[in-house]
């Protein structure tokens, strides 16, 4: 029995891909080119990249057609905080880092500085009432020019009122980290965080900026990290968000072989 018409023009297109005649990121014709190449139905030509779909071969962008999937070498974030610096592992130098050890360029946009109200888990984990002003730094991070991740820090905003810490509003990298910064500024000392792991589907804004698929199949990690002073109050949350087709995560615990 002869295969259906669709599984004919999947292979075809397959043989393309793997051949490299379709190399990853291209764009695929469109329906409308499929069809008369193929000289097939409108159904017939979306069986045929449904199938493709789901072989992983190749993603729809809405808005913007088919793709060739892009084959992306996850990237290592060791979630466990530097021993000799105590600083977080994914954010900041030691971002960068991480990126130098893995002979993978990692960069970061400047931060978009904003004053809002508390909401949702910020005064919860915080632990500052609801509707107190904060501080937000949000950057968009990326590895090799590859959109990797979206990072949010939240600072209760007494830092600069009280605490004199006014480079934070400001639209820049602050040199040494905002950890150290606060350290010297407003005298809390970090000490320790706690990371909360969730997986969950990206929204519209987290699929755009990292090219997902638009049929949600790939998610995204959402690590919600709240640091404590030495006085073990809260002082920071930093809010980072990973596609899952793209990142690993190592936790370090105990005495361990190695530089």
């Amino acid at each position: 029995m002869a295969d259906p018409i669709y599984r004919r023009i999947a292979e075809q297109l397959r043989e393309q891909i793997e051949s490299g005649e379709l190399v990853p990121g291209a764009q695929l014709p469109t329906e409308l080119e499929l069809r008369e190449r193929f000289n097939a139905s409108r159904n017939t030509i979306r069986d045929a990249v449904k199938s493709l779909i789901a072989l992983g071969l190749v993603e729809t962008r809405p808005g913007q057609g088919t793709f060739v999937t892009e084959r992306i070498e996850p990237f290592v974030t060791t979630l466990s905080a530097d021993p000799k610096t105590g600083l977080g592992g994914g954010e900041g130098v030691t971002y960068q880092d991480e990126g130098r050890a893995q002979q993978r360029v990692a960069t970061a946009t400047d931060p978009r500085v904003e004053i809002q109200l508390a909401a949702g888990v910020v005064p919860v984990l915080l632990k500052i009432p609801e509707g107190a002003q904060v501080v937000s730094r949000h950057q968009q991070r990326l590895i090799d020019n590859t959109p990797w991740s979206l990072q949010t820090s939240f600072y209760p905003m007494k830092f600069v009122t009280a605490g004199g810490a006014t480079r934070l509003l400001e639209a820049s990298s602050i040199e040494n980290g905002t950890v150290k910064y606060i350290e010297e500024t407003v005298h809390l000392k970090q000490l320790g965080y706690r990371d909360w792991i969730t997986v969950r589907s990206p929204d519209t804004n987290e699929t755009a900026f990292f090219r997902l698929p638009g049929d949600g199949r790939v998610g995204v990690f959402e690590i919600l990290r709240t640091a404590f002073d030495q006085d073990l109050n809260p002082m920071r949350l930093t809010i980072t968000v990973f596609p899952t087709d793209r990142n690993q995560f190592i936790v370090n615990v105990g005495e361990l072989p190695g530089g």
